[in-house]
């Protein structure tokens, strides 16, 4: 049985590698309510290992609705795809913001189904992203399609 908990060593290297955003919503750590969690990716009932490769920094929102979720039915095709990995893929090739920077859009079933199943647009989120964006402190590093 793989290790439930992650040492303070791999969770310290996880939030530097996720340079202090939510590696799936991006929302920022230091204007964060709540504390980031390290997310196993795959989780441990379902076999996922507590190592770096597995695991990635997310927010209690996403971390929460995500839970031991892994794949979920696409809206739009209604077939069952993979949830995003943070570790095997990029974020900017499921996901984009919109033009004012306030919603994450899905550019793949995948992307869509993240979205969904994660609430990454949920209200609280988006009325930080738009206050963050006003005083210039939005993720702005990958930019609107």
């Amino acid at each position: 049985m793989p290790k439930k908990h992650v040492p303070a060593k791999l969770k310290r290297m996880v939030a530097e590698r996720a340079q202090g955003f939510c590696e799936y919503c991006r929302s920022p750590v230091r204007f964060a309510m709540q504390s980031f969690s390290v997310d196993h990716i795959v989780p441990i009932d379902a076999e996922g290992k507590t190592i770096a490769e597995n695991l990635a920094y997310a927010c209690e929102g996403c971390n929460a609705h995500k839970h031991t979720k892994t794949q979920a039915l696409d809206s739009v095709t209604n077939e069952l795809v993979p949830l995003f990995n943070p570790r095997r893929q990029k974020w900017q090739e499921h996901f984009a913001w919109s033009l004012d920077f306030t919603l994450i859009v899905g550019l793949t079933p995948i992307g869509r189904t993240t979205i969904e199943i994660l609430q990454m647009n949920r209200d609280g989120v988006v009325n930080l992203r738009r206050a963050l964006y006003t005083i210039g402190e939005h993720p702005t590093d990958i930019l609107p399609e």
